[in-house]
């Protein structure tokens, strides 16, 4: 990853940390769908050579992710907009799901049944402790969880690809990915706490850098096969 693209993509992402803890409405609606389109144009300047099928998950999946984004700017006018906005980023991981499965099946990586449990043990775990509080969101949250749940399981396979810096990168990646939604639904269904602005936008931030430079790093070393 080229330094200065690291650089800007990290003023955009503290930006918009700090247009949340000094409650500007419009650094947030400026900075955050930036995060997003920074790297749309970050991963099809890197891919730009490279002529792999695998591409156009990775943008579907930004794609959704930007609406996402998009949709959950306005959940504090109509708690319709954040079922929409969970809905893109449903989407969105699905995209994701997508993109490692064929890496994996293309890599020839065996499915590790250890994966599967680690994610069940932590799904149901969050889920039993969220469920009380969840009220009518409780199927919406249980399907959300169960396809994140899914796409960090199927990222746990990437650093056994033969490119394993890019797949560690990815699962890095969605392991931040989890980690920004649980800690989002911690904050907004149980008890809100003052630094939650702060964890879920940095560790949802690098979760789309982390995902979408490894997946441009393997891209690149893949695409002449």
């Amino acid at each position: 990853m080229k330094q200065s693209r690291i650089l800007l993509f990290l003023i955009i992402l503290f930006a918009n940390i700090a247009g949340n803890l000094l409650n500007s409405q419009l650094v947030d609606y400026i900075s955050k769908p930036l995060i997003v389109i920074f790297l749309v144009v970050w991963f099809l300047f890197e891919t730009k050579m490279a002529r792999s099928g695998l591409k156009k998950w990775i943008l579907f999946a930004l794609f959704f992710s930007l609406a996402g984004d998009v949709l959950l700017l306005f959940q504090q006018n109509d708690k319709l907009f954040f079922l929409l906005g969970l809905s893109a980023f449903l989407l969105a991981h699905i995209f994701y799901i997508i993109f490692f499965h064929f890496v994996r099946v293309k890599e020839r990586v065996r499915s590790n049944a250890w994966f599967l449990l680690i994610v069940v043990v932590y799904y149901a775990v969050l889920i039993t402790f969220l469920s009380p509080y969840l009220g009518d969101m409780k199927l919406p949250v249980r399907i959300y969880g169960i396809v994140i749940s899914f796409m960090l399981m199927l990222a746990m396979h990437m650093p056994f690809t033969r490119n394993k810096i890019a797949g560690q990168w990815m699962l890095a990646g969605a392991l931040l990915f989890v980690i920004s939604d649980s800690v989002l639904a911690i904050n907004k269904f149980y008890e809100s706490f003052e630094m939650a602005p702060v964890i879920i936008m940095l560790t949802y931030g690098l979760a789309q850098l982390f995902i979408v430079a490894g997946a441009a790093r393997y891209i690149t070393s893949t695409s002449k096969e």
